[in-house]
């Protein structure tokens, strides 16, 4: 009989057991059942399924207008400028080096070959003038040549009265293809002059410089042989001078030959040098992502010297254009803003579109118009004015026919307090009571009441701005209901705001703690 219970217990344990199997079974293969099964469509094996657009990432903060008291502006350091259409010059500042003209640069070389006897100038970077001797050669050409030029001289005087015809047309043709071939080989005319004069062969021919300038090479040394090809002295003319200067690629565009430039070198401060675009290279360096751009400079003085290090400044005309200051672009985000003064009194916070920027003005082509007032400093403080009462919604625009001065004295005309169910109010569902009274004391039946609580964006902690309207109904008595949801709790900025007959009648702010975590 005890065995007959066992086995019966045993049945019943098995038997719930499997029960429990299946269930979970059962259960399984529900959750996991396809879509399709049930009716459904999935999107990835769909491929006419809709595209589900994300909301973006990140939205611009509003900006609404603002009035700011006199005193106020004062306070802050607010300032006005004017929105200009004038003639505008871009500026582009960068850095060069200075090097030798190459128009300028001359070499002292011979037509012949010889020998070198005595040297004049002994060292480079010495300053020499046009005419001045810079050295002796020996060369047996050309003293064969003279040679030549005394016989065939000498030859033609001789036969000057023969009557025998083509004499003395010969010796005179001797006499003319001797003084040319020591005209091309470069002898100075004097030299030639001395020769017919004197009738005498010089050995050592001296050699005068043919320009003035700086000796930056010299070959030319006592007793060396010379050949035509051979380059004795390298002469600078630094009357002139270039500047190599480094332009990015997103500035050349702005250039162009015979623009003005500014030169400053750090070794004569105060003092700015003066020149012109001359040649733009055809070659970008693909490491800096910059183009050469060559500037000739005057330098009757000689200051700028070869390798000199100094700062550009291109100026480059871009004609007549609508401008602001810098100063009174506000960069938000994405946009930029300009704060315009209305004449109404209010500053309108308003997207512009600027071009390039030439000296302390931006260029606008898109949001303003000439003669305009703008805010040109202090401008963050007006924007985060606009973001708090956008944020807020506390901007109430004037009624038509009405100004600034009498809206804000139907506002001052009523007052409105504020209870809630539970209170303090809590994170999730809550009642809200306002008691609107006139300036006397008696309640205010038949107005629009709403309530706004708004929390700023808090970036941190991965938390958007917040904005909770509630509109408030009419219970009598002055008392208006409304129920409204809080997400969190935290400190919320309040806006009550009431109308009647479309005027503003209340426009208040206040802090209000509500209870419960973020």
């Amino acid at each position: 009989m005890k065995t007959y219970r066992t086995g019966f217990l045993l049945a019943i344990v098995g038997n719930v057991v499997l029960a429990f199997v299946l269930a979970g079974l059962w259960f399984h293969y529900r959750g996991t059942k396809p879509a399709a099964d049930l009716g459904l469509q999935s999107p990835a094996s769909n491929a006419e399924a809709s595209t589900i657009t994300l909301p973006p990432t990140s939205v611009e903060s509003p900006l609404v207008p603002v009035q700011i008291s006199a005193q106020r502006l004062q306070s802050i350091g607010v300032k006005i400028g004017t929105v200009e259409q004038k003639q505008v010059e871009d500026e582009i500042r960068t850095t060069g080096n200075v090097a030798v003209d190459e128009t300028r640069l001359a070499y002292v070389q011979v037509r012949y070959s010889g020998y070198i006897e005595k040297v004049f100038v002994d060292a480079t970077y010495q300053f020499i003038r046009k005419g001045q001797p810079l050295f002796t050669i020996y060369s047996p050409d050309v003293v064969a040549t003279e040679r030549e030029y005394l016989v065939a001289k000498k030859n033609q005087q001789q036969v000057a009265q023969s009557t025998v015809p083509g004499v003395a047309s010969s010796a005179s043709s001797l006499l003319d293809a001797a003084s040319e071939r020591l005209r091309q080989w470069g002898v100075p005319q004097q030299e030639i002059a001395r020769l017919e004069s004197t009738g005498q062969v010089q050995q050592e021919l001296q050699f005068d410089s043919p320009v003035s300038g700086y000796i930056t090479e010299r070959n030319a040394l006592p007793s060396v042989a010379v050949q035509p090809d051979m380059r004795l002295f390298t002469v600078a003319d630094l009357s002139s001078v270039w500047v190599q200067a480094q332009v990015f690629q997103n500035d050349l565009a702005r250039i162009k030959i015979g623009d003005p430039a500014t030169l400053i070198v750090s070794t004569f401060p105060g003092r700015t040098f003066r020149g012109r675009v001359d040649f733009i290279y055809p070659q970008l360096d693909t490491d800096t992502r910059t183009v050469k751009v060559r500037i000739v400079s005057s330098n009757s003085d000689q200051r700028l010297k070869p390798g000199m290090f100094v700062n550009v400044a291109l100026k480059a005309p871009l004609g007549s254009q609508l401008v602001i200051p810098a100063s009174g672009v506000l960069q938000s985000g994405s946009r930029q803003i300009a704060f315009v003064e209305r004449s109404d009194g209010y500053l309108e916070p308003r997207e512009v579109e600027l071009g390039t920027r030439a000296g302390d003005d931006f260029i606008v082509t898109k949001g303003l118009k000439a003669g305009e007032q703008i805010v040109t400093s202090a401008n963050f403080l007006i924007d985060s004015e606009s973001q708090l009462q956008a944020t807020l919604g506390s901007f109430v625009p004037p009624p038509p026919g009405a100004d600034a001065a009498s809206s804000a004295a139907n506002a001052s005309q009523a007052n409105a307090e504020l209870t809630s169910q539970p209170s303090p109010p809590n994170k999730g569902s809550n009642v809200f009571h306002i008691k609107l009274t006139d300036a006397n004391g008696s309640a205010i039946a038949g107005a629009e009441v709403s309530v706004t609580f708004s929390m700023a964006a808090m970036p941190a902690m991965g938390m958007a701005a917040v904005r909770t309207p509630v509109a408030l109904s009419d219970k009598g008595n002055g008392v208006y209901e409304g129920t409204g949801v809080l997400e969190s709790g935290g400190t919320w900025q309040t806006t009550i705001l009431a109308k009647k007959n479309g005027q503003a009648i209340v426009n208040k702010q206040l802090s209000v703690s509500a209870t419960g975590g973020m």
